[in-house]
């Protein structure tokens, strides 16, 4: 087990290795950087050079802040994480990890994990992205939501948009949260819900808790 620091900056969730710091993107199947490698909790992982174009020089530009790569989901789902976004500690086991507090089921679709949302009292299937600073909800009711601004945001592979926001009640794992949620542009928005899957979680609901992220267990904890 490796206790690492966990850095919240401009709404990215980011871990320093070796005075460096790295996105922690569950929204990401491939993990990249400017080295050709990376060791962490006693194992070395080979990293391509981008995903999806994306390099460690674009990403610092769109997240605003200078950070040598991205860790996706073929690193992460190898092990079992804490998040202790109050103290500041990002957890990283080879041995299974618990955490007390409630349990929400992770399905996955190519290494993303997919949860369970409730929202006006219907379920919805939402991707768990935590390189996301902003939720997504791919429903026409959304608008029924209060207005909450124009944000601009920027996805691998599609570039720079601007998307209108609205304060979202979810529920997930009996516990409620008021999300800000986007809705994700034409193709980009079609090609989530091919894969029946209605929205983005971001790492809004990490914030000033301590979560357990356990992909090899197929659960989360709150």
């Amino acid at each position: 087990m490796t206790t690492l620091t966990l850095v919240v900056r401009n709404g990215h969730y980011f871990v320093n290795i070796d005075g460096n710091l790295w996105l922690i993107d569950t929204g990401a199947t491939s993990s990249f950087g400017e080295t050709p490698n990376l060791s962490i909790c006693g194992e070395t992982f080979e990293l391509a050079s981008n995903y999806l174009g994306l390099t460690a020089k674009t990403l610092s530009e769109m997240v605003g802040d200078n950070c040598v790569g991205l860790i996706g989901t073929n690193i992460l789902s190898r092990f079992d994480l804490i998040f202790d976004t109050i103290d500041g500690n990002f957890i990283i086991s080879k041995d299974e990890l618990s955490h007390t507090g409630q349990s929400v089921f992770l399905n996955q679709f190519k290494g993303i994990p997919i949860v369970s949302a409730h929202i006006s009292g219907t379920e919805y299937q939402m991707f768990l992205d935590t390189g996301a600073q902003l939720s997504y909800f791919q429903n026409n009711s959304i608008r029924e939501f209060p207005a909450s601004g124009i944000v601009n945001d920027f996805y691998p592979g599609f570039g720079e948009f601007q998307t209108e926001t609205h304060e979202v009640p979810i529920t997930l794992g009996g516990i409620d949260f008021m999300i800000r949620c986007g809705t994700l542009p034409g193709l980009l928005g079609m090609k989530l819900m091919i894969e029946n899957v209605q929205g983005v979680i971001g790492n809004a609901i990490f914030a000033n808790r301590i979560v357990g992220y356990f992909p090899r267990q197929c659960r989360m904890v709150l």
